[in-house]
């Protein structure tokens, strides 16, 4: 059984500099994908709008200006307060959304807890699944039969 760390939250997604509106947002984290970073955001219609990323990503972010692309993450101070701001771009569109720096930062640092940075491979049993791949055979193995007939063994229209 994988771990999943999960924390509910209101993103403010920014219209304009004087106005935003409030998404609601479920940040997940799970043990079995410990690269990635998955948001869904509840925006009123019948199907969520998901999006995955590097955990890495989001762990920069909080700190400093990171990514590049289709998601860009860093800290900001808005009306005196500490938010992370998430930039996303699709084909669909753009959206900068604000979300608090406190809960955000205590969700990460219980995924961190859970697989912390640096041992994300381990969860994924590719040493396991190298070893077996890897791992010496015997012959018999290989080859169950001989697909070689031996020198006293008649050939065939003799």
């Amino acid at each position: 059984m994988h771990t999943v760390v999960e924390r509910e939250l209101e993103l403010n997604l920014v219209l304009s500099p004087e106005r935003s509106v409030p998404v609601p947002a479920r940040l997940v984290y799970r043990a079995d994908d410990p690269f990635a970073v998955h948001i869904t955001f509840h925006i009123g219609s019948d199907s969520p709008v998901n999006w995955t990323f590097a955990r890495e990503l989001l762990v920069e972010g909080v700190f400093r200006p990171c990514g590049h692309g289709d998601v860009r993450i860093w800290p900001a101070k808005v009306e005196g307060r500490s938010v992370v701001c998430l930039a996303l771009s699709s084909p669909d569109g753009n959206a900068l959304l604000e979300a608090a720096s406190s809960p955000v930062a205590a969700w990460l640092e219980r995924t961190l807890r859970v697989v912390p940075p640096g041992t994300e491979h381990e969860q994924l049993g590719m040493e396991d699944g190298l070893s077996r791949l890897l791992a010496p055979t015997t012959r018999d193995e290989l080859w169950p039969r001989d697909p070689w007939p031996g020198d006293d063994a008649p050939e065939g229209g003799a």
